[in-house]
């Protein structure tokens, strides 16, 4: 599963019965990382409740082994087309604009280049504009629930945002909330 943190990959094929972590955990964790990557189960399990659960866990298909190899293929290219027209999300706040599908950050039209785990902050941050954001709530759905190390990292890297976002001749987006956690404030 680590892998998929640092690799982009077109699809990723998973099996319910997997021996360190099971697929259905798996799509969970993936797409409570905000991991958007498409998901098809190859699995033995067929019922129906299988199948339901996997796809209402995440996963863009499901496919009940033995199946044909024309069939998997099909469904390779359905659930890729899906995922590239999909691929048209741009959020706007204020004067900063964020394109999910080319990971493009732009401010007063300015392209702002962000290192991957500050771009995934930002995004995070963007898709909850006007929400106050725990540390806790960060730390867990941008760096993981299995991160070990303390959470002043949220602050370090809320900084280097800030420094790249908010620089003086802009008028500031990401603000503090003390006590509470941070906010994108849309003004």
């Amino acid at each position: 599963m680590e892998y998929l943190r640092f690799i982009s990959y077109d699809v990723v094929f998973m099996d319910i019965m997997k021996p360190v972590m099971d697929g259905i955990s798996a799509v969970k964790t993936l797409r409570q990382n905000n991991n958007l990557t498409p998901v098809i189960f190859l699995s033995a399990k067929g019922e129906t409740s299988d199948r339901v659960n996997g796809l209402n866990v995440g996963a863009n298909d499901y496919l009940v082994k033995l199946f044909s190899f024309d069939e998997l293929i099909a469904r390779i290219k359905s659930v890729i087309r899906t995922a590239n027209s999909a691929c048209s999300e741009i959020y706007t706040v204020s004067d900063l604009e964020l394109d999910c599908c080319s990971h493009i950050v732009k401010r007063a039209g300015q392209e702002i280049n962000l290192a991957k785990k500050e771009y995934q902050l930002l995004e995070f941050l963007v898709r909850n504009t006007n929400r106050i954001i725990s540390r806790d709530t960060i730390l867990s759905q941008v760096w993981g629930y299995n991160y070990e190390g303390g959470d002043n990292v949220v602050d370090v890297y809320i900084n280097y945002l800030r420094k790249k976002i908010d620089i003086k001749k802009y008028k500031p987006l990401i603000h503090t909330v003390r006590g509470l956690g941070y906010t994108i404030k849309n003004s």
